[in-house]
């Protein structure tokens, strides 16, 4: 077996360890209330609520920027979609006219 095998083994074993032993801090949302501070039971229902209404306003805003992003894609889709149809024609007129020239040359050719 190799030698080394173990020797890693024992170092991530040691990462993992020492990773996990940090505390792991709290992420803060700006707008959101600290409720644990407060000792009264209406007063934290109350801070609890207000949470609450503020993420869901948060939600609704991002759902609804998520929405208008949505639509301009599909704007730009549809134009981009347009403008491969266009090119899409114009290489088709190109390549009869480039054939039509083609045959004109042979033709002259053969004379």
């Amino acid at each position: 077996m190799n030698r080394n095998l173990p020797r890693s083994f024992l170092f991530g074993l040691a990462l993992l360890l020492a990773a996990g032993s940090q505390p792991a801090s709290a992420q803060d949302i700006r707008g959101l209330e600290v409720c644990t501070a407060e000792k009264q039971m209406d007063r934290r229902t109350s801070c609890l609520q207000s949470n609450v209404e503020f993420l869901q306003q948060t939600l609704n805003k991002l759902a609804h920027d998520t929405q208008d992003k949505m639509v301009a894609t599909d704007r730009d889709l549809a134009a981009a979609r347009a403008e491969i149809t266009a090119l899409k024609s114009t290489v088709d007129k190109l390549n009869t006219e480039l054939a039509q020239l083609k045959a004109k040359s042979d033709a002259s050719g053969k004379k």
